[in-house]
């Protein structure tokens, strides 16, 4: 279903079910004494860590921490992947470049390179954004790349014919038809970043959401990893819907 079409109540009613059949789960588990505090807390717990969170800052500024970071880094990505997948698309010699070096560090997954991270850039602020980098680079590239190859071959003929300048070439033909592919890579760039920041900030970090959720473990209290964990699935879930409304705003012939 697009997003543009209009969601009624039943919708509504379906979408919410299963969140709600899980949390009142949950809260019978708890009433029922099946849950240990220590290992898995009651829904109310988690509710009153949030509050406690809010209100003395630590989760608004770990949220803002972690945003910028993967701003940053996505970013970043957005760039070298945009503009090296229309040049190894468009121009052989940049794919025949490239092909090597990107087929074999695509596999690595961006959480392998932590260690090596830490050790070149330490903890700080470049090693998070490396990460994130690797992480939104290699979808955006790819989705980049083959949506410019599945261009019908026809519209490059006309554009030779009539000679047709690179750069109006690009812009004109190259961009718009690859742009539901590219923003499929877009969108599938910016949830890798998000899990990459998380990561990265479990491992080797002194702030951030990814942290909460290591300093909780080491604190044994559940109630604040599993706070952190909906932090990650709520802020993800909400990049992704802007990124979906986004598309639908770009992407007008495509409904």
């Amino acid at each position: 279903m697009k997003n543009s079409e209009k969601r009624n109540v039943k919708y509504w009613i379906l979408y919410f079910a299963l969140p709600v059949i899980l949390l009142i789960i949950w809260e019978s588990a708890d009433l029922a004494g099946c849950l240990k505090p220590y290992t898995m807390p009651a829904p109310i717990a988690v509710v009153k860590t949030a509050i406690e969170y809010i209100q003395n800052g630590k989760l608004p500024v770990n949220i803002a921490v972690s945003f910028g970071r993967v701003t940053l880094g996505f970013i970043l990505a957005l760039i070298g992947g945009f503009l090296i997948g229309i040049g190894a698309a468009i121009f052989k010699s940049i794919e025949i470049f490239t092909d090597f070096v990107i087929q074999i560090l695509r596999p690595i997954p961006p959480i392998a390179w932590i260690p090596l991270a830490i050790l070149w850039f330490g903890i700080g602020l470049e090693s998070k954004v490396f990460i994130i980098f690797l992480g939104a680079f290699f979808p955006i590239f790819i989705n980049t790349f083959d949506g410019i190859k599945n261009i019908d071959g026809k519209y490059f003929e006309l554009a030779r014919v009539y000679e047709v300048p690179k750069l109006k070439l690009i812009t004109k033909i190259v961009i718009p038809g690859a742009l539901p592919q590219i923003m499929t890579g877009i969108r599938l760039g910016l949830g890798n970043a998000w899990v990459c920041v998380v990561a990265a900030e479990m491992i080797g970090a002194t702030s951030g959401v990814g942290y909460m959720l290591a300093d909780g473990r080491s604190l044994s209290r559940p109630d604040v990893v599993i706070l952190g964990m909906l932090i990650v699935g709520i802020i993800g879930k909400i990049m992704d819907d802007l990124i979906l409304k986004f598309r639908d705003k770009i992407i007008t012939w495509n409904k």
